[in-house]
Order: structure tokens, then sequence, then C-alpha cells
């Protein structure tokens, strides 16, 4: 629950600019897409969640599971900060330990530098997001 939270709230940054954004995986398999619309999707097109322009995120049930807020603070669905999206592309756990980086050209790496997957021409706090849901088992 807590990885869905934090993935689902840094969905939300991946919107702006974009029709539908594909992510992938390390060997460039697609494994989910966000919409303009704040609509997230899995590889086969099921909704899996939402993002709201307030920043607000909703589970596939419209339920709130968490929030994004604009300094990178990732908040649960009870206002308690999880994470953190740093301006150099580094993601971090509520305790400020690693957990992964998000480089310029859309590389999502885990906290080794192992590559996991590609969301390009995206803002790096976007693809954070999909660093949790998407990438990280």
């Amino acid at each position: 629950m807590k990885k869905t939270i934090i993935t689902l709230i840094l969905l939300f940054i991946t919107i702006i600019g974009f029709t539908q954004q594909r992510a992938q995986n390390q060997n460039y398999q697609t494994v989910g897409y966000i919409n303009t619309d704040g609509r997230i999707q899995n590889s086969n097109y099921q909704t899996i969640g939402y993002i709201k322009d307030n920043g607000r995120v909703e589970n596939q049930n419209y339920q709130c599971i968490g929030y994004i807020i604009k300094d990178g603070k990732i908040q649960n669905q009870n206002y308690q900060t999880i994470g953190y999206i740093k301006d150099d592309g580094r993601v971090e756990n509520q305790n400020y330990q690693c957990v992964g980086y998000v480089g310029k050209d859309g590389k999502i790496q885990n906290q080794n530098y192992q590559t996991i997957g590609y969301l390009p021409n995206v803002d790096k706090k976007w693809a954070a997001a999909f660093f949790f849901f998407f990438f990280e088992k």
C-alpha cells in the first residue's frame, strides 16, 4: 500500500503537457500509461488510479490514497509524509534513505544504480512515480 501511494502521488507530476506517456521496464516493454486527464493505466489499459489537479491521488475506486505536495513531499491519505523527490532526481523514503534515482533522460534506477525502467521526455518528479508503482517490486 505504501508503494502504491507513493507511486500514484508521483504520477501526478507527469501529466502536464502529454496526451499519453508510456512507461517501460529495463527491457523496453510497456508497463503502464499516464493520461492528461489524470488517469493511470496498466499495460492492458486498465485504469488503476487517478491524479487530481489539486494533488489528491485516488485508487481505481476513487478512494483517496495520498497527496503530492509541490515541494516534492509525498503524503499518505492521513497527511503523513512517506517520501521525497529531490531536485537532483534522488528518490527517498520517509527516513531520507535513498530508494532510487530518476535521470533527466527518463532513466529510472534503483538505489544500486541498476536501470529498472524508462519514462523519457518527462519531468523527473513524474518519472519517480513510475519508479514506485511499475518498477519497484
